[in-house]
């Protein structure tokens, strides 16, 4: 019992991040079962044991990375001192050299697109979201702790936060000739701290 807990360990994220790669790879709509036991080195009844259908698996596949993505965001913000930063710490989601966000971008766009006609994945688009305003929540609530912000809609206030960083990211990963790095970090920065200007002691 004990070997086939840890081979499931094993197994189960070696075809989740098989999964993710080949979603970032080739697109959702074209990634079959095949390609991801072939990916992960294992044969198709091997993945088959762990998911039962490309479903779960690609719902699982999703939630995995997004998860990842949401810790490392939540680790930079920890290492920011003052709540502006906090807010700001996000600029590296706009680095294409970042092996991360070259997976992780063609995940989202691919998720945003399910979840336009799949109440599955508007769920974890919606998890996904609510993470990201929880968290800029806390440092609004840490600058009203401090004195330096009057804040009455904390969560109003952080989605607003949210769609700015979501709103520039679209347009620098879709559009990079016409939206640079520099004009996204530019554009973000100025947004945010103009915004959290009218909200100041």
């Amino acid at each position: 019992m004990a070997e086939n807990i840890t081979l499931e360990t094993i197994r189960k994220p070696q075809i989740v991040d098989a999964t993710i790669r080949k979603i970032a790879e080739v697109g959702f709509h074209n990634v079959t079962m095949e390609d991801i036991a072939k990916e992960a080195g294992l044969s198709k009844g091997g993945v088959a044991h762990y998911f039962s259908s490309k479903e779960s698996l690609f719902k699982e596949a999703f939630k995995v990375y997004f998860d990842r993505i949401f810790q490392r965001g939540k680790d930079t913000m920890d290492q920011c001192d003052s709540p502006l930063d906090k807010l700001l710490s996000y600029i590296w989601l706009y680095n294409g050299d970042d092996p991360d966000l070259n997976i992780g971008y063609p995940l989202h766009f691919d998720c945003m697109a399910l979840a336009s006609r799949d109440e599955g994945y508007r769920i974890i688009f919606h998890e996904w979201v609510n993470g990201w305003i929880d968290l800029l929540g806390e440092a609004l609530e840490e600058g009203i702790r401090s004195g330096i912000y009057v804040i009455s809609d904390i969560r109003g206030v952080a989605r607003a936060i949210s769609a700015i960083y979501h709103g520039i990211a679209v347009r620098w990963f879709l559009d990079p000739e016409s939206h640079s790095p520099e004009w996204a970090v530019r554009s973000l920065v100025s947004a945010i701290t103009h915004l959290m200007s009218e909200y100041k002691m």
